[in-house]
């Protein structure tokens, strides 16, 4: 499905009831928006790894703008401040109340920055394996520097000055990266989620090249004024968003709650996925 909001159309699917029958009345479940990464990837990766949220809220899974299935526009609009906005606007276009908001790594930062500007529209806010500034950037070189691979190191290098030219160029680096984005990297499943997905290597580039908006963006002063209860998971072996990020955004948040993966890398539903959808549906329903 697709929501024609602001100046662009975001591609959407839902997945779960948002009314079920509960004896004599139909109860109304809580409706998550689940936001992505990247930038420059879609919202697959999450599917079927969080069908199992649906047995206690609806769940909405979206891609931004320039990027999966949503339309690709003016790529200098590919920015955090213009995913935040049409986050907002697909909100209200499906005429929805407060929401659960899910973001994992870019999608954290989105998610963050949508939850301070618009504290009226959240419900539980639940931030997996991010930061809230672009100091993350030079920490991850220093890893790569330190302990990647030639290969990783060659990729890297390309993430790093923003030279992805192609959707192919884009699958090798994931490819090469798999070993340190998760701990039980699967090389087989690992190929196929990548074929699924669309890749966008423009949107990677302009938020991680040498100018890219990653490098320059700042929401630790913003992180105070978010009011919704606040779920902040970090992955003990992340190379890109390490646990100091996440304990770093758990500061910041008022009466927010810390939780460490300690035998996860960055992609937590791949470590530790019985614990994390535990986690979240513990959380948001208790």
């Amino acid at each position: 499905m697709r929501a024609a909001i602001r100046d662009t159309a975001i591609f959407f699917d839902i997945e779960g009831c948002g009314l079920v029958p509960d004896g004599p009345v139909m109860r109304e479940r809580p409706v998550a928006f689940v936001i992505h990464g990247g930038p420059g990837g879609d919202h697959s990766g999450f599917k079927p790894g969080y069908t199992p949220l649906t047995e206690a809220m609806q769940v909405v899974y979206f891609d931004h703008r320039g990027q999966g299935r949503s339309d690709r526009g003016d790529p200098a609009r590919w920015t955090l401040d213009e995913n935040v906005e049409d986050m907002e606007a697909l909100r209200r276009h499906l005429g929805l109340g407060k929401i659960v908001s899910i973001g994992t790594s870019y999608g954290g930062m989105v998610a963050q920055a949508h939850a301070a500007r618009y504290p009226d529209s959240v419900s539980h806010l639940v931030l997996l394996v991010t930061a809230s500034h672009g100091g993350f950037i030079p920490k991850a070189e220093a890893f790569v520097e330190a302990h990647g691979t030639a290969e990783q190191k060659a990729v890297c290098a390309t993430l790093w000055a923003g030279g992805f030219r192609t959707e192919a160029e884009l699958k090798r680096y994931y490819a090469a990266m798999g070993p340190l984005y998760a701990r039980r990297h699967d090389a087989a499943k690992a190929a196929d989620g990548q074929a699924r997905t669309i890749h966008s290597p423009e949107a990677l580039n302009r938020a991680f090249g040498p100018d890219g908006f990653l490098r320059r963006f700042d929401l630790r002063s913003e992180l105070p004024r978010i009011t919704a209860p606040t779920l902040v998971i970090s992955g003990a072996h992340d190379w890109i968003c390490p646990p100091e990020f996440g304990e770093e955004i758990h500061r910041l948040i008022p009466g927010s709650r810390y939780v460490l993966f300690e035998d996860s890398s960055h992609a937590l539903r791949i470590d530790e996925p019985d614990r994390l959808v535990a986690e979240i549906l513990r959380f948001v329903v208790g």
